[in-house]
């Protein structure tokens, strides 16, 4: 059976989280957490997957890093834009300030995503819609029973859900077809549980929904 998977948006961000975006971790580790362990949890995560940037790693082991939960960054939830805020930092040094984080999976393009080999990567709606599946299925063939991803707003959004995502909100997803649903496009599908469809988790969301690829642009980028 393919695992319930929790997309988290990571919390607010000035180069370290802020002040503000440390309240927003307190705040969804007081929601969650209860929901992920204890006897009374719902969800029974064995994996927590960040996208390799320094306010999804922090926003990941403030609100879950003492949970014991293995921790995993992947390039394929990183942020769509090419702004610097949007790029990654080297592994290497995120190796050296996250020892808790395992980052030996990691796509080794990373952070590139306006060359050629970063194509894969780049600010297209060809490019992400393809990524926000590809994520998916790699998801979809886990074993673990549930896994939370720390992520971004515009990926989440746009690629991989057609929800929004305030900072630090979440929202929990079953794959369509393990509920007896099956979908004849090919395309994998998640649909939204009931509790969080609305507000998100926390109640911090917009409660409409976009089509998937909204708002992102259809030409290639210029190449390095």
């Amino acid at each position: 059976m393919a695992p319930t998977i929790i997309l988290v948006r990571h919390a607010q961000a000035l180069h370290n989280l802020s002040v503000l975006g440390r309240a927003q971790c307190n705040s969804l580790k007081e929601n969650l957490v209860p929901k992920i362990t204890g006897p009374n949890a719902e969800l029974d995560v064995g994996l927590i997957i960040v996208s390799p940037m320094r306010r999804t790693i922090e926003t990941a082991l403030l609100a879950f890093g003492e949970l014991g939960i293995p921790m995993e960054a992947h390039a394929g939830w990183q942020e769509n834009s090419t702004q610097p805020c949007d790029t990654g930092s080297p592994i290497p040094s995120l190796r050296q300030e996250f020892p808790q984080v395992n980052f030996d999976h990691v796509d080794p393009v990373y952070p590139d995503k306006t060359s050629p080999s970063g194509k894969k990567y780049f600010n297209t709606k060809q490019a992400i819609m393809a990524r926000g599946q590809e994520v998916l299925r790699d998801l979809k063939q886990r074993k673990e029973k549930a896994i939370i991803v720390v992520s971004h707003s515009g990926f989440l959004r746009s690629g991989v859900t057609g929800r929004w995502f305030m900072n630090a909100d979440y929202r929990v997803f079953d794959f369509v077809d393990e509920d007896g649903e099956k979908d004849e496009s090919g395309l994998v599908k998640i649909k939204e549980r009931e509790w969080t469809v609305k507000e998100g988790g926390l109640g911090w969301s917009f409660e409409e929904a976009v089509e998937l690829g909204d708002g992102l642009p259809d030409e290639e980028p210029a190449l390095n």
